[in-house]
């Protein structure tokens, strides 16, 4: 029986602890449960989260085990090897492929039968091998995928344009790292098309614009890591945002790594395109239109995760 009200994560670092903070002030449950390698983190976690929910909504706050989260409504999981300096997220993943060998086959012997939300990197990759292991309905797992990256390009385009970023409606798809796209040709401003709200704007070179905004957004975790050797507040209000879809069965539009079936000529491949995601999961992925240029940049991000996920052993 799933509980409604209660959240799982596993793994206390950075990015576990700032999202069970974000999803402490959240609302959307009473009980949250911390599972880490190094119990003593995971309870020092605990209580020093839990006495910042006098200050939100009531909650039990608590270090467990896998079998503690057997009835969540929702897992995160985030544990996984840090990025590095001058790492690419594809570069983590053997390490953190054998890390979740340990974890997704504990959480299959609960009977887990709530979403599994991926967060760790490289998120495709682990997605995928998430789906490989866990034994539950492809619907039910879902890489955090371009949610944060699409939200660094709204932010990027509002300051450009001197607008908030909420009226700004473009993503960034394909794999989370070094190969994304944005969507430019689908881009637009509260209805007004890219181009003409940029012009409306004072800003006619558009080319070179877009590349400074692509590459500001895709280069955004590399600097941040340069200068704080971690990023977690974004990513940790990415999983809130997509926890909030779930549980409030938003039916909202999220670019969100999961299994492709044949969109876009690609299948058995976990890749970010915009879905929509609601208390079952994944409902459906939208077929976003994309030109010619496009297209192809999907299949050349969508060859680089498949040449990874071919040289991996998936095999829990």
């Amino acid at each position: 029986m799933v509980n409604d009200r209660k959240v799982a994560i596993v793994g206390c670092g950075f990015v576990g602890s700032s999202s069970a903070f974000a999803l402490m002030q959240s609302g959307l449950f009473s009980e949250m449960v911390l599972i880490d390698v190094d119990r003593d983190r995971a309870e020092g976690e605990a209580l020093d989260i839990s006495h910042g929910a006098p200050f939100a909504s009531p909650m039990k706050i608590y270090a467990g085990d896998y079998q503690d989260a057997a009835d969540a409504a929702i897992i995160v999981v985030t544990a996984g090897a840090a990025q590095k300096p001058g790492e690419t997220r594809l570069d983590l993943v053997n390490k953190n492929v054998n890390i979740f060998k340990s974890i997704i086959p504990q959480i299959r012997e609960t009977g887990f039968e709530g979403i599994l939300l991926i967060v760790s990197n490289p998120v495709d990759v682990l997605t995928y091998a998430a789906i490989k292991m866990s034994g539950l309905p492809e619907s039910h797992v879902i890489g955090s995928g371009t949610v944060l990256d699409s939200a660094r390009l709204k932010d990027a385009l509002g300051a450009h344009l001197g607008v908030d970023p909420r009226n700004v409606h473009a993503y960034i798809i394909g794999e989370h790292g070094d190969s994304e796209l944005a969507v430019w040709s689908s881009a637009n401003v509260s209805g007004v098309p890219l181009h003409d709200f940029c012009e409306m704007r004072g800003h006619f070179d558009h080319e070179a614009a877009e590349k400074r905004i692509a590459d500001d957004v895709k280069n955004a975790a590399y600097e941040i890591i340069s200068k704080k050797h971690a990023t977690y507040y974004g990513i940790a209000m990415s999983v809130k945002r997509l926890c909030t879809a779930i549980m409030r069965d938003e039916k909202h539009i999220l670019p969100v790594s999961s299994l492709m079936v044949g969109e876009y000529g690609l299948e058995d491949i976990a890749i970010s395109m915009p879905t929509i995601v609601g208390r079952n999961g994944i409902e459906c992925r939208v077929p976003v239109s994309l030109d010619e240029g496009e297209l192809a940049e999907l299949h050349r991000s969508a060859s680089a995760l498949k040449d990874v996920i071919d040289q991996v052993d998936f095999e829990a």
